[in-house]
């Protein structure tokens, strides 16, 4: 069976040793610039340094996080970063954004490039297509299920990683604009703030009586923490390379407790142990941190049904028992123990946010310093408001963060083995050689054996001695002792002395070897684009993309001589009853098959089954394409047809636009997160590509694998289309915000989209084109949009909003 990598996160340097102590075959970390988990301590140079040292001395392999979208001005300073990591010894450096991703590959060409789950790569076409690009490895979204994996694995020649633990996000990575658009903290740039976490109301809106009732409240974004232990065997037969814990904002603890556990069950697979998931061990997963319980994500058929926990956002530890008993004088609370408690551990109730350790411990009254479950015992001194019936839980376990912390600290339980030759004999100094990695390495000390007068020196007290190497990251698993009869040393402190002396020389050579020299010049960096634009473009055209088409819709009174471009979705053409309608716009205006960001195994089969039928029905003048999979469905169409690249490519630099027109793309659109000086910073130049800007549209924030309607009212497995019925849906924030949900019935996709509209004027940016998002308005609308947009001009209000023009927080 090949071997299969543990990767488990790191935070901070106490993370590190967490990680490492507890049996990770890798490590994952970012610095302090360009990584995705800001808000985590990370590591400066000097301590990313110290870091892969301390990983290399123990077989640990080191990936640096690179995992944001880089502006022109920070390119510079990221390709610096790399350097260094590259010259410390990196294993690899995890990239999300594109132009980053390929400089890298092109410039340091043995350092392998790791593909984000940033990268929203959720297809075999989309794995694929980074394949080629020369990625050596793919982190899945999320998103997938087990088989779609497997067939994946199968499929591709390329390294293969997915997560198996820790937080999920509802959206798919990359994908998601919601903390950046409403709050101007950006995911894709490892800022999320988290609105996710937040309380929603879903609002089911009858658009013909105008009324709104609530169909669920909660935390309706907020999903379970991810726990895949019962499905180990069948990633690991799948072919995955590479198992990811998530948890870079986790504490040391947490990263000790989940590595340990998952290192336990991966060996016993690896080595055909019976594989049974210990009750033990799954609550000390529990214990350390859970939202509700675990869900196995989305690897199983029914990802709706366990998915969410709308009662809590954060970590709600363990249920404790309910109040049976409470004295508000004495702030004494009495409860039959669902749970060991012990002295020292945190509680709290279920309507106070405040947490108590534990200090009080009675039964009856004796007091206890630990009582098991099932016990009934009264706590002391709490306060708040309580009441008789609530729910008591665990949050945390003194014992478990006890013997997490001790699995860590000043204790070396990872070890490289190496095999060990002392030679003792007549005449000559005292040596001792190992062989590590093909090079021999070894020490002699200036003591000469001398003939024993009674207790000549033994084989077995040599080996003893030599073996003593519990503060070292070494392990001598074999000592051959190479010893001549009749000797004795004079003082055995020698043999400690070559030992030292010898692991001492060893991790020098061991880092030495791992170090890199980078011929690579950094001030050799250039823009690929150089050449300043003369002139601004005055007369910009005007794209449209019509999310949805009606039959019933009059067309014809379309502003047509002011769109240059239409975009249509794909799900519209598999529609029958939409032809005549795409037949009479296809025929108007230059129309293009708008592709959606993600596409599931069961849409490739409907790209496949209607594409060439598409083309020869309608008047198609190219593609929109929203994810780099897109690339591998139109390989035999790229020469006849005009790609267009969306803004879901995350394009945020001049090196991405460089490589989208080196793979063919005739026009892209530039990222929405981009503020008003870093479009000016990129359209200042001649580029070899045209580029559009969205300048109007109540535009998607996330892409959800997940059915809110579904789910609240219970229809699934078998779903009953309340997706495509009259009524709108929405989610309402704590701030009276609607956040309109639209379903993708296809493929069960859900959009959520902004609960504003952006509406900015063209008139700054020097772009080729400028695109409209229509949603639902209706034509006289879109005319009047059409209108505001070719005059230079914006819309006004409270319900419009500039998007991220302003510069980044």
């Amino acid at each position: 069976m090949n071997k299969i990598e543990l990767l488990s996160p790191v935070g901070d340097w106490d993370c590190l040793l967490a990680a490492v102590q507890n049996g990770a075959d890798s490590v994952y970390f970012g610095s302090t610039l360009f990584n995705a988990r800001a808000s985590a301590n990370n590591f400066d140079v000097p301590t990313l340094k110290k870091a892969i040292q301390y990983c290399k001395l123990r077989n640990v392999r080191t990936f640096l996080t690179l995992n944001i979208l880089i502006k022109n001005s920070e390119f510079n300073d990221a390709i610096n970063l790399a350097q260094k990591a590259y010259e410390f010894g990196i294993d690899a450096l995890i990239v999300q954004d594109l132009g980053l991703a390929r400089y890298l590959i092109k410039n340091f060409p043995d350092m392998p490039i790791h593909g984000s789950t940033q990268m929203s790569i959720h297809n075999l076409e989309g794995v694929l297509e980074l394949q080629d690009l020369g990625f050596k490895r793919v982190v899945l979204a999320r998103e997938l299920p087990l088989n779609e994996i497997q067939y994946i694995c199968k499929n591709s020649k390329i390294e293969i990683e997915t997560f198996i633990h820790g937080a999920l996000c509802i959206s798919y990575s990359g994908q998601c604009l919601f903390s950046s658009i409403i709050g101007g903290r950006s995911g894709n740039r490892g800022k999320c703030a988290g609105p996710c976490r937040l309380p929603y109301e879903l609002l089911n809106h009858n658009n013909v009586s105008n009324k709104e009732t609530t169909m669920d409240k909660g935390y309706l974004l907020s999903p379970k923490d991810l726990c895949t232990l019962d499905y180990l065997p069948q990633l690991i037969d799948a072919g995955v390379k590479c198992f990811k814990i998530e948890g870079r904002l986790k504490s040391p603890e947490y990263v000790a407790t989940v590595t340990r556990i998952y290192r336990k069950y991966i060996d016993k697979i690896l080595n055909k142990e019976d594989y049974i998931v210990e009750d033990s061990d799954m609550k000390q997963l529990l214990q350390i941190f859970n939202r509700g319980g675990f869900s196995s994500g989305h690897l199983s058929d029914s990802p709706n049904k366990n998915l969410i926990f709308k009662e809590r956002p954060n970590n709600i530890g363990l249920f404790l028992g309910n109040i049976s008993k409470f004295s508000s004088n004495k702030g004494h609370i009495t409860l039959t123990l669902n749970e060991d408690l012990a002295i020292g551990d945190t509680i709290y109730t279920e309507k106070e946010d405040s947490k108590y350790t534990v200090s009080e411990l009675m039964q009856k009254t004796l007091n206890l310093t630990h009582a098991k479950a099932g016990t009934r015992v009264t706590i002391g001194r709490m306060k708040g408001n309580i009441s008789v019936g609530d729910k008591v839980y665990k949050l945390n376990s003194k014992e478990l963060l006890n013997t997490a912390r001790l699995s860590y600290t000043n204790c070396e339980n990872k070890k490289i083995n190496i095999n060990a030759n002392v030679i003792v004999k007549k005449g000559i100094p005292i040596s001792i050689s190992v062989n590590y990695n093909n090079s021999v390495i070894s020490v002699s000390s200036d003591v000469v054996p001398i003939p024993a007068i009674n207790s000549p020196i033994t084989s077995e007290r040599i080996i003893k001695q030599i073996c003593k190497t519990s503060n070292t990251p070494f392990n001598f698993k074999t000592v051959n002792v190479q010893l001549d009869d009749g000797l004795f040393i004079p003082n055995i402190s020698v043999l400690n002395e070559l030992r030292r002396n010898l692991l001492l020389k060893l991790q020098e050579h061991i880092l030495a070897e791992s170090a890199r020299t980078s011929n690579f010049e950094l001030n050799n960096i250039t823009l690929p684009y150089d050449i300043l634009k003369s002139e601004k473009n005055n007369n910009k055209k005007i794209s449209i993309l019509l999310r949805n088409i009606n039959s019933d819709t009059d067309y014809s009174i379309l502003d047509f001589k002011n769109i240059s471009s239409l975009y249509i979705p794909l799900k519209c053409f598999v529609n029958k009853k939409l032809e005549k309608t795409l037949v009479f716009l296809s025929d108007k205006v230059n129309t293009y098959v708008y592709l959606p960001s993600v596409i599931k195994n069961n849409y490739k089969n409907i790209i496949k089954k209607y594409l060439e039928d598409i083309i020869q029905k309608y008047k198609i003048k190219g593609f929109v394409i929203s994810n780099l999979s897109n690339l591998k469905f139109l390989e035999g169409y790229k020469s006849n047809f005009e790609i267009i690249g969306n803004s879901s490519l995350n394009i945020f630099n001049n090196y991405s636009i460089k490589e989208c027109a080196e793979y063919g793309i005739n026009k892209v659109t530039l990222s929405r997160e981009l503020s008003k000086t870093e479009l000016e910073d990129i359209l200042k130049y001649n580029l070899d590509i045209d580029t559009e800007l969205i300048v109007y549209g109540t535009l998607p924030i996330m892409s959800c694998n997940y059915c809110f309607l579904g789910k609240s009212n219970m229809c699934y497995p078998e779903c009953k289309r309340l997706c495509s019925d009259d009524n709108s849906y929405y989610l309402k924030d704590r701030l009276g915000f609607k956040f309109r949900i639209v379903s993708d019935n296809i493929q069960s996709i859900t959009s959520i989209f902004n609960s504003k509209i952006l509406s900015i004027s063209p008139k700054t940016f020097n772009v080729s084109s400028v695109r409209i998002d229509i949603l639902d308005e209706n034509v006289t609308t879109i005319n009047k949009i059409i209108e505001t947009v070719k005059s230079g001009k914006s819309f006004e209000g409270k319900e419009y909003t500039s998007g991220r023009l302003e510069e980044e927080k």
